[in-house]
Formats: structure tokens, C-alpha cells, sequence
């Protein structure tokens, strides 16, 4: 049997280890340099940036395995129980117990709430449970925290900020069904699953490199800085078309943006319904703003929520070991920092960070990578394309393909694996 994976992110190698590890060697294609797609290594002035900066969870279960599996660097994440924290506004802090307990307690002793209002929020979490974190219809999160009596403070510290960093949509127009079976996940059934990982290495460290030793070692071959060009049916199977040869394999799983699937799959009359899908997206942004300080800075944790400004989230990456004095502030989904020249950003970005943390000095330098096209909206009752299309032979992965899940790393990689698992059950 002879496998192409299009595409070296998360998804395509995920689907390449799953194979891999079954006996199956694997060709990918990745067109850039660098594995992780959406989440790779970036390097600026010297430094180990990431394009955009990633938190996982512990509910990222078949992330976490493959990790495992490949032997991803031990020291990789670091840990902790789930802490929501807005200097001076809003604290939650779960404590060790079962799930869901843990965040019925942290939701009634949260700082910077009415006691009404942690009422509001715990009631909110149990009806929810008894209804299996389950809609008859889809609708927007906005609408869904209308109908429970979510207070503007709850939304603003509490709910918006989750839905952004979940699904990078705004909660206006993001899925109330996506984002519950996140909630679900992530709190109703293991007390861990709600821990905080945050990555102490770079995106490309954390997994990729390790599945491309993992599928070198198991008779893969991984193909760098090789964009395929065409996908045409031949003799039973596949030709796979690079600038400087064609390959043919009886199985081809593509691992693309789905902004590419419409240019690749151009001769492929089957695919006309998942182009069609993907021809109703629309998209949203990440902004990743690496500030660097003086080596001397550093922020009371790790991680820190920031509110009434641009930023949304703050990384102090001198705590994960990769630099003192280097901050990242994430900027998910689309807002009024999209409309701002780079430098006005980064200094309005900097007298945020002033106002929540005290004075700070001029940053040395502000790099800021702006993805305009992060992931998909995750818009209520989207349709997305599955993994198996009725080509046989060829599969879709993604974050973007139907799933459970919003546009996250834990997507990507059960996309990846369900269709690897679609080719195994064929073999």
C-alpha cells in the first residue's frame, strides 16, 4: 500500500503517524520549509517565534497520545489547573476535585463576580449538563448566554473571552453547539481535562519534528519545501504531481488549508460538493504580538488574561524557558485592532500591558505576525466536508473538516486520524 499525505501540520502528520504506526509507510508533501502548517516555528532577530502562540488542554486526548507515541520532548508543556486571571478584575482558580465540581466551586468562589452573578454561572454549567451539552438547534453563543441570564460582566470575563481563544470566532456569530461540546470535554468528565498546557518549546518542536522522526524511522519519507501542484486519478489510484516529478500511490489523504482543496482537487469531479462547503467559509484572524522587553521583565504568571483593550491573552515566555523578557500577546478573531497600522498596535498593545502590570520600559523590538486567515468561522450549523469523500482513495484532513471540534490543534488531529483510520479499515 502506498500513501500520500499532502500537507505537514498537525492533521496531515497526525494521519502520517497514525499509518506510520500500523505498519504503513507514508510519503508527505509539505510545501514550506518548516512541519506544523498553522503552527510552526518562526525566526525573528535572532529568537524561536511561533506563528501564532498555542494553549492546550487536557481534554486534547489524541494530541496528547501521539505525542506520547512519537516521543515528544518530556519537559514539553507545563501543566497546571485551570486559572483564569485579569489583573485587578477577575480571578478563577479550579481546585483538585472530581469533575465537574471542580468548576461549579471555582465558579462560586470567583473573584471580581456579584454573588448573583456566580450563581448565574453555575446554574448556567448544570443545566447545560442536564442537557447533555446538547441544542435542538444551532445558535449563536451571544443568544445562548441571552437565554441563561449571562450578565455582561460573566460574558466579559468569563464566557467571550473562552469562545475566542476556543473557537476564533466572535460570540456573535460563533456556534453555540461547537463551543458547548468544548465545555463538555473539557469539564464534565476527567478533573484534569480542564488543565492548562502550555507549550514550553516552539509548535514545531512540540509534535511535528518528533512524527517526522517517528515516520522516517518506520520506512516514511517526508518531502520539505515540495508544494504538489495536481491530483489526478490514474490506473486505480493516484498521480501526484510536484514541479519536478509525479508519484502514483492507491491512497492520498489531503492535509491543506481548505483555501487550497479548490486549486488541488480541480480535475476531481467528486469533490464538487466539499469544494462547494468550503466555497461558504469565511474566515478569521490570529494576531501574535511578541513584544521584547529587557531580560528583567516578567509578569506575576505565565499566562494572564487582559480586558477593555486589544489584547485578549499575554504569554510570558521567559517562565516557559524561551527568553526572559519576551512577551507574547494573542488577539483572536476579527475587532478594530485589524484597522490599525502595525506600530500603532504595538504601541496601543504596550500601554495595555502598562495599565494592568505598572510601567514597563520601551520594548526592544515588536514583531507581529498577523495570520488574516487563521481558521474557519465556526458560524452555527456550518456544514464542513468529511474526512471520507466519494472518491475512493482520497481523503480530506483538517481542522476544518466535520468534527466535534472547533479550528484547534485537537481538530487538526483527529481529522488526521479519522482518516488514516478510513484507510486501515480498508486495508
Amino acid at each position: 500500500m502506498k500513501v500520500a499525505v499532502i500537507g505537514g501540520g498537525y492533521a496531515g502528520l497526525a494521519a502520517a503517524v497514525e499509518l506510520a504506526h500500523a505498519g504503513i509507510p507514508v510519503t508527505v508533501y509539505e510545501s514550506a520549509k518548516t512541519l506544523g502548517g498553522r503552527a510552526r516555528r518562526v525566526e525573528y532577530r535572532g529568537e524561536i517565534l511561533d506563528n501564532g502562540q498555542h494553549l492546550l488542554l487536557g481534554a486534547y486526548r489524541e494530541l496528547l497520545r501521539l505525542m506520547r507515541l512519537v516521543g515528544a520532548p518530556d519537559a514539553a508543556l507545563l501543566c497546571t489547573p485551570l486559572k483564569l486571571h485579569v489583573p485587578g478584575q477577575f480571578r478563577l482558580a479550579a481546585p483538585r476535585l472530581p469533575a465537574p465540581l471542580h468548576l461549579i466551586v471555582a465558579l462560586l468562589t470567583a473573584q471580581g463576580l456579584t454573588n448573583g452573578e456566580r450563581l448565574a454561572a453555575a446554574r448556567f454549567m448544570l443545566a447545560l449538563k442536564l442537557r447533555r451539552f446538547r441544542l435542538d438547534k444551532d445558535i449563536s453563543v451571544t443568544e445562548l448566554l441571552g437565554l441563561y441570564g449571562q450578565t455582561p460582566s460573566l460574558r466579559r470575563f468569563l464566557w467571550e473571552p473562552l469562545v475566542c481563544a476556543a473557537l476564533n470566532t466572535p460570540p456573535e456569530i460563533a456556534s453555540a453547539q461547537v463551543f458547548l461540546n468544548v465545555l463538555r470535554d473539557s469539564f464534565d468528565r476527567r478533573r484534569t481535562d480542564s488543565d492548562m498546557l502550555i507549550p514550553r518549546v516552539d509548535a514545531s518542536t512540540l509534535f511535528p519534528e518528533s512524527a517526522a522522526r517517528f515516520i522516517e524511522n518506520r520506512g516514511g519519507a517526508l518531502h520539505r519545501a515540495t508544494p504538489v501542484r495536481r491530483i489526478a486519478v490514474s490506473n486505480g489510484g493516484f498521480a501526484v504531481s510536484t514541479a519536478n516529478q509525479t508519484r502514483h500511490f492507491n491512497h492520498v489523504i489531503c492535509a491543506v488549508p481548505p483555501q487550497r482543496i479548490a486549486a488541488l482537487t480541480a480535475d476531481l469531479a467528486e469533490l464538487a460538493d466539499a469544494r462547494a462547503m468550503l466555497d461558504k467559509f469565511t474566515y478569521q484572524p490570529i494576531y501574535s504580538l511578541y513584544l521584547r522587553y529587557p531580560e528583567h521583565v516578567a509578569l506575576p504568571s505565565p499566562l494572564l488574561g487582559l480586558s477593555g483593550g486589544h489584547a485578549q491573552w499575554v504569554f510570558d515566555l521567559g517562565q516557559l524557558g524561551r527568553g526572559k523578557g519576551l512577551l507574547c500577546v494573542v488577539i483572536s478573531a476579527a475587532g478594530a485592532h485589524e484597522k490599525l497600522a502595525r506600530d500603532d498596535l504595538a504601541q496601543q498593545v504596550h500601554q495595555e500591558l502598562q495599565q494592568a502590570f505598572g510601567k514597563l520600559p520601551p520594548p526592544l523590538w515588536v514583531e507581529i505576525i498577523a495570520e488574516k486567515r487563521a481558521t474557519f468561522a465556526c458560524t452555527p450549523g456550518l456544514q464542513r466536508p468529511p474526512q471520507v469523500t466519494p472518491l475512493p482513495g482520497l481523503l480530506l484532513a483538517g481542522d476544518y473538516t466535520a468534527g466535534d471540534y472547533p479550528a484547534t490543534l485537537e481538530g487538526a488531529v483527529r481529522s488526521g486520524i479519522a482518516a488514516a483510520q478510513a484507510i486501515l479499515g480498508t486495508s
